[in-house]
């Protein structure tokens, strides 16, 4: 079995605000966990990279320590602080983002951005370094709590304004606040995109649905060792047991909650 380690950051900042801190690390415990990941001989790949690999399909093989390197939302920290990291330690990366959210957003401005965002040409040169430009909806809502047409707006109306912007083709993306559900996946499917990422905070595998693909959450209050442990698949479980209990949890919620609004024709 394949087993790949994906990691999702937020914002890299040492002056998070209140509302990115809880998932923020800081731009020195960044370069750490890079250099312990070149260090201990993983290789880096794009989700778009990795998908391809494990269908074998194009003539690539896997790499025998693949990790994948993502960030959710597209924060302006990432141009200022993660890119110059990256490109220090030559490791691609995925950004998934906000397309309502970015900086110059203009007209197509839509949501609440937590944080000063990226703007398109920030973007453009991000993916002229060879980070992969993913999807993450328009205006970061919770997608399973949407009725249908608003899904499809939401993940259509994303990905026509990144392929638009960025001027490259995008076949990723990644469910904001992690929530997906078969229906959203469908749509995720028929809008074009081949991979998605949720959460989960598992070690992916080839078993797994490419369109829920799960990661592992790096914060601020990820220690070295929890780090190292949770890249080798050493007692992820263990490490993420206060996390994945909320969210098994939660899920329970959340299928209740829609079903509620489709009774009350909300959904």
């Amino acid at each position: 079995m394949i087993r790949v380690p994906i990691l999702m950051y937020h914002s890299i900042s040492d002056k998070p605000n209140a509302e990115t801190r809880p998932l923020a690390v800081r731009p020195s415990a960044f370069a750490e966990q890079l250099s312990y990941l070149k260090d201990n001989g993983f290789t880096p790949l794009t989700v778009a990279d990795l998908v391809a690999s494990l269908h074998r399909n194009n003539g690539r093989s896997i790499p025998e320590r693949p990790v994948v390197v993502t960030f959710d939302d597209g924060y302006a920290d990432f141009h200022s602080e993660a890119l110059p990291v990256l490109e220090r330690h030559d490791f691609p990366a995925t950004v998934f983002l906000t397309s309502g959210w970015v900086r110059d957003a203009g007209k197509d401005a839509a949501g609440r951005p937590l944080d000063t965002m990226l703007t398109w040409s920030q973007a453009r040169e991000a993916a002229s370094c060879g980070v992969e430009i993913g999807g993450h909806s328009h205006s970061h809502p919770q997608l399973d709590q949407l009725p249908d047409d608003l899904l499809r707006q939401e993940l259509r109306r994303n990905k026509a304004l990144l392929e638009d912007k960025i001027g490259a083709p995008v076949a990723t993306m990644a469910y904001p606040y992690g929530y997906s559900s078969a229906r959203v996946r469908r749509e995720v499917r028929r809008a074009g995109y081949w991979a998605a990422c949720a959460v989960n905070n598992a070690i992916a595998a080839d078993r797994h649905d490419v369109l829920a693909l799960p990661r592992l959450t790096v914060t601020d209050g990820t220690s070295m060792r929890m780090f190292g442990r949770a890249v080798e698949g050493s007692q992820v479980p263990l490490i993420y047991m206060r996390e994945r209990v909320l969210t098994k949890g939660y899920a329970v919620v959340r299928r209740t909650r829609y079903g509620l609004r489709r009774v009350r024709g909300l959904a």
